[in-house]
């Protein structure tokens, strides 16, 4: 039998990272058709037992993930929230009563040892711990009560992103169950995804104008704050470039004094209470004639330097983070690609961090 001739494009820089943001739309697909059950189930259980508060635990693009859980929690439920430290658990040993607490761990791998350690304490605590993984036989999923599988398939390159938008989805899908709706407003995101997609050649002339920046501001407010977390932490793990995420609040008090004419600041605009906070923010911004890019509704893109029309009409503002991603992961992408760099092999880092 003859073999198989090697696929041309399978040594490109960066064909890892493009397959798996490429997959977004089908794997938001499962989740909806397979995962949503699963979901609704867990969530029914967990609020029959009617918890106190909520803590969230995670790290990197996961912690943005969990961010975004905080802002669905306190909205949509009015349930406190808070994200923790986790080395009051696991470096200093504190043991705080977590009775009737529900502690929900967001992580890709279910693998890391803070995480496992931290969320098998607040269990012995008295916590109600759910884990959300994409692996269910992970040591995490293992050591929690509860698991929801955000069921993206294996993720082989380095930056995360179809498991990032895999876990906003699941999570919604979690909130929308403790409160009994039914998550219908994210069924409009798979083929909103896959038009975003399409559209990666407008992303590269954004990342041929700010190949050569030097430093990167991402701002935003509400449902769209983690948003420019993940951002920032795409492009400095993909292109090196150092990006400062700011809620637009924070960033009127002092930061909005480096903000000049140069360097790029990134508003993701959500079309919402949230744009609508942020308002006041990029008034300021081109008051100082700052190099504007915005990510949102057309008509914010069309008072800006520069930017990217997202499809919002209609669309529910707590699930607009799944779809404002999209062209930002293209963004870290195409401004490494055109530094010269490969974003599937980001230096000193690995998938599973080992931190304790």
């Amino acid at each position: 039998m003859t073999a198989a001739p090697p696929d041309p494009l399978s040594e490109l820089p960066g064909r890892t990272m493009a397959r798996e943001m490429a997959e977004q739309p089908a794997v938001l697909r499962r989740i909806l058709a397979d995962g949503a059950p699963a979901v609704r189930d867990v969530a029914r259980r967990i609020a029959a037992r009617a918890p106190r508060f909520v803590l969230l635990t995670a790290r990197g693009t996961s912690d943005n993930a969990a961010l975004y859980a905080k802002y669905l929690l306190e909205i949509r439920l009015g349930l406190p929230c808070g994200l923790t430290s986790m080395s009051t658990t696991t470096a200093y040993g504190a043991r705080p009563d977590l009775t009737d607490v529900l502690v929900v761990t967001v992580s890709q791998s279910g693998g890391s040892p803070d995480l496992v350690a931290s969320t098998r304490a607040a269990r012995e605590a008295g916590a109600i711990t759910l884990a959300v993984t994409n692996n269910p036989d992970s040591p995490l999923a293992d050591v929690s009560e509860y698991h929801i599988d955000i069921m993206a398939g294996p993720e082989k390159a380095l930056p995360a992103t179809k498991t990032y938008t895999a876990s906003l989805l699941a999570l919604y899908l979690f909130v929308e169950g403790l409160r009994g709706g039914d998550g219908a407003p994210a069924q409009v995101l798979p083929d909103l995804a896959e038009q975003l997609l399409a559209r990666q050649d407008e992303v590269r002339t954004l990342a041929a104008r700010y190949r050569f920046a030097e430093r990167m501001v991402i701002t935003s407010r509400g449902y769209g704050y983690p948003t420019a977390k993940e951002a920032a932490l795409k492009l400095m793990e993909t292109s090196y470039i150092p990006a400062l995420s700011y809620s637009g609040a924070d960033l009127l008090h002092g930061p909005l004094a480096m903000v000049d004419n140069v360097s790029p600041v990134i508003a993701v605009v959500t079309d919402g209470r949230g744009g609508e906070a942020l308002q006041p923010v990029l008034d300021r911004l081109r008051g100082r004639g700052a190099d504007l890019v915005v990510i949102g509704p057309r008509h914010q893109v069309e008072q800006a330097t520069a930017g990217f029309v997202l499809p919002t009409d209609g669309v529910a503002e707590e699930v607009q983070p799944v779809l404002e991603i999209i062209p930002l992961q293209l963004l870290a992408y195409e401004v490494t690609i055109a530094r010269g760099q490969d974003p599937d092999a980001p230096r000193a880092l690995a998938k599973v961090t080992e931190t304790r």
